[in-house]
């Protein structure tokens, strides 16, 4: 077994351990590239998000949020080009009948052989050619007998209608962005807005994906957080929007504790950019499995508010009120996915060291900021000033765990593993001078703070 293979398995068998993050649908054999969030995934997806949302939307005057519907007309996807292009080429193995995405079956194999090739974008003839050449087989059962490479559309289709008869089709939204597009006259109209500005929002997003194994890296659904970035092209450049939006996205990743040295930027193909854009870069981290995509950056020029009017006969020209200049803004869009920032910050954090596993989580996003222990849990009076300790660490806000299983040295190690920075100890001295231990999960350190001082060094 490779050494990323082994480390991504560390990380998935700590995930279910723990309570991270199970298979969907367990008891019932599991549903493929579905996974439910545990308790302590739930807790740090959403300090993931909320950190999003402060440092995006709350901490910015320019950017407002958004919360649209999943369902939508389905006129919105036609004029959004999605149901000619949000397209994906699958071949079947006639012997196995193992279905495969062509494009991520051509680059696993050149990754497995030391290679680097990007096929996104290409022909169906282009495919089965490079899979012809390669004599590429298999990864179920070995053998090369495919069949043709053909497309299929990636949008979930769904009906709408309790009567069979009147039933009316419709799709799960395959992302965020179009719910900001079609409100655009809406937000523009109701808040008085002056370009530039963005509308953000975070929410689940549906995709019909052929997609095999690395775990929550691809998955049937997922939760995006994403802003549409409107501006004048008149008065604005948008390579300078471009650019300083990936900056802005950088920071925002390393202030969480991702290494640098495990981000590049990657520039899309002609061939693999998507239908709305003229240019799209993705912010790659270093993930067990190589360099993959965490973030996007897309500079989607006026294309969704020019078809959405067009389409719908809605004028979502933009007028500015200095010059009554009527014109339709163009976008750039930065992109997160919330469960890949997920996994990179596991995989950025995992380690072992001294006879344990250390989650060396950003005390901004570890599930729990602290942990409390009473030194031993059949002492009354040192539970009852433990337990009084962890529930005002509630009652200010934080995130805190209990624990008076085992000993204490098992509870520290349990707690590394999970991420915990902090834990605070109540002992027989802390009856006599008010003092409590504080342990450092990365130094391991010790030592002893008033109670009331408990808040603030956390």
């Amino acid at each position: 077994m490779k050494e990323t293979d082994n480390l991504q398995q560390k990380i998935v068998s700590l995930c279910k351990r723990r309570g991270f993050v199970f298979p969907g649908s367990e008891i019932y054999g599991g549903l493929a590239n579905t996974y439910d969030y545990g308790p302590l995934g739930a807790l740090m997806m959403r300090n993931i998000q909320n950190l999003w949302w402060e440092n995006f939307v709350t901490k910015r005057p320019d950017i407002f949020g958004l919360d649209t519907a999943v369902f939508m007309s389905p006129e919105v996807w036609i004029a959004s080009g999605h149901t000619a292009n949000f397209n994906e080429v699958l071949v079947d193995c006639k012997d196995c009948k193992q279905r495969t995405g062509a494009e991520k079956l051509i680059e696993a194999y050149f990754e497995s052989i030391g290679k680097a090739e990007m096929v996104e974008g290409r022909s169906e003839e282009d495919l089965e050619k490079i899979m012809s050449e390669n004599k590429i087989p298999c990864p179920e059962c070995g053998k090369f007998n495919w069949t043709k490479p053909r497309k299929f559309n990636n949008l979930f289709e769904t009906h709408i209608g309790i009567v069979p008869e009147n039933r009316s089709l419709n799709y799960l939204r395959g992302e965020l962005a179009q719910g900001m597009f079609v409100n655009f006259k809406n937000v523009v109209d109701s808040q008085r807005l002056k370009i530039p500005f963005g509308l953000a929002q975070i929410g689940k997003v549906f995709r019909n994906e052929i997609t095999k194994g690395n775990f929550i890296f691809r998955t049937l659904e997922f939760t995006l957080m994403e802003f549409e970035y409107f501006f004048n092209p008149n008065q604005q450049s948008w390579e300078e929007l471009f650019e300083y939006w990936k900056k802005e996205m950088k920071d925002w990743i390393v202030s969480l504790g991702i290494s640098e040295s495990k981000l590049r930027w990657r520039t899309h193909s002609d061939e693999e950019r998507s239908h709305y854009s003229s240019r799209t870069e993705d912010l790659d981290f270093e993930f067990a499995v190589g360099f993959k995509e965490m973030f996007g950056l897309a500079y989607r020029t006026d294309f969704d508010l020019r078809n959405h009017t067009e389409k719908s006969g809605v004028d979502l020209r933009y007028i500015e009120p200095e010059t009554n200049e009527k014109y339709i803004p163009h976008v750039v869009e930065p992109t997160f996915g919330s469960s890949r920032i997920f996994l990179a910050l596991l995989t950025n954090g995992y380690v072992e060291e001294e006879g344990r596993v250390v989650l060396k989580l950003d005390k901004k996003v570890a599930p729990y900021r602290v942990a409390v222990f009473p030194l031993v849990k059949n002492k009354e009076e040192l539970v009852k000033k433990a337990k009084e300790i962890y529930e005002n660490l509630l009652i200010q806000g934080f995130s805190a765990n209990w624990d008076d299983r085992g000993n204490i040295g098992k509870r520290y190690f349990a707690q590394d593993e999970i991420g915990t920075p902090y834990c605070v100890t109540v002992d027989y001295q802390t009856l006599e001078d008010g003092t409590v231990t504080i342990r450092d999960r990365d130094t391991m350190e010790q030592e002893r703070v008033r109670i009331e001082d408990i808040y603030s060094r956390i």
